[in-house]
C-alpha cells in the first residue's frame, strides 16, 4: 500500500498572516511539520502543498519536495486534491502545514487501519483524543465528534456534544483535524458542494458524513498542538525546547 504526505501550506492566514514562516527552534513551522512528517517513517513521499515561493524555497532548502498549487483554493482538502491528480497513491494523509508535532505512532497507525480494511469500509481516517475539562468541551474552537460502536463518525460540531443532560460531561472527544483518504474518495470531495451543515458550522468534515461516507475514528491520547495564534506559537516554542 502506497501512502503519500500531502501538507496544504497557504501563506496567508486570517488569524495569523504569515505563520508558517514564523520561527520554531531556529526552522520555520512549515519546516518543521515537513520534518516530523518524513521523519515518521510511515510515507512513501512528503509533500508540501503551497501557493507561496516562500514556503516553497524553505522547503526545498532543507531538500523537500513541493507541488505549487493555484492560489485560489477554497480548502485545504481541495488543494492537496490538485496535487493528489497528478501523484499515484492508494492513500494520502492530509496534515496541516501548523502541526509541528506529528507522532509517528498515530501515523503507523493509519497505514495499519488500511491494511486491515481488506472490504474497503473506511472512506476516510481521523482522530480524536479524550476531552480534559469543562472550558475545553465548552469552546467552540475545539470541534468535538460523536461515534458510533464501530468507531465511525456519527456527527461532528462546535457545540458540546454529546449534550450533558445531567450536567457532567462524560466521554467527549475534540477532533484532530488530520485526515487520510482513499485516494478516489479524496478526488469525489474536491468536486463536492458545500452543504447546508458545513455552511452552518464551518467544518467542511460535515460536507464528507452529508455525502455518506464513512469517517473512521482512531482515539489518540497524543496532544497535538495546531498553531492558530501567536499565543499557539509560543506555547509551541515552549514545547520544543522541552
Amino acid at each position: 500500500m502506497k501512502i503519500i504526505c500531502l501538507i496544504p501550506a497557504r501563506l496567508a492566514s486570517e488569524r495569523f498572516p504569515r505563520k508558517l514562516l514564523q520561527d520554531l527552534g531556529g526552522k520555520p513551522v512549515i519546516v518543521r511539520t515537513w520534518q516530523s512528517a518524513v521523519d515518521s517513517g510511515v510515507f512513501d513521499r512528503v509533500v508540501v502543498v503551497t501557493d507561496s515561493a516562500e514556503i516553497a524555497r524553505a522547503i526545498e532548502t532543507e531538500g523537500g519536495e513541493t507541488f505549487i498549487s493555484r492560489q485560489t483554493h477554497p480548502s485545504g482538502t481541495d488543494r492537496i486534491a490538485e496535487a493528489a491528480r497528478e501523484i499515484n497513491a492508494d492513500i494520502f494523509v492530509n496534515i496541516q502545514g501548523d502541526e509541528p508535532f506529528v507522532p509517528a505512532g498515530d501515523m503507523q497507525r493509519i497505514r495499519q487501519t488500511f491494511e486491515a480494511d481488506s472490504d474497503g469500509n473506511i472512506d476516510i481516517l481521523s482522530f480524536c483524543r479524550p476531552i480534559a475539562n469543562e472550558a475545553e468541551f465548552r469552546n467552540p474552537n475545539n470541534v468535538k465528534v460523536v461515534t458510533d460502536r464501530q468507531g465511525f463518525a456519527l456527527y461532528f460540531s462546535r457545540a458540546p456534544i454529546p449534550y450533558p443532560r445531567e450536567g457532567r460531561f462524560t466521554g467527549a472527544c475534540k477532533h484532530i483535524g488530520i485526515y487520510a483518504f482513499r485516494a478516489g474518495v479524496l478526488q469525489r470531495v474536491a468536486q463536492m458542494p458545500p452543504t447546508i451543515l458545513e455552511q452552518t458550522e464551518r467544518l467542511e468534515n460535515l460536507r464528507f458524513l452529508e455525502n455518506g461516507l464513512r469517517i473512521r475514528i482512531l482515539p489518540t491520547d497524543f496532544d497535538y498542538a495546531g498553531i492558530d495564534t501567536p499565543a499557539d506559537l509560543e506555547k509551541a516554542r515552549k514545547r520544543w525546547k522541552i
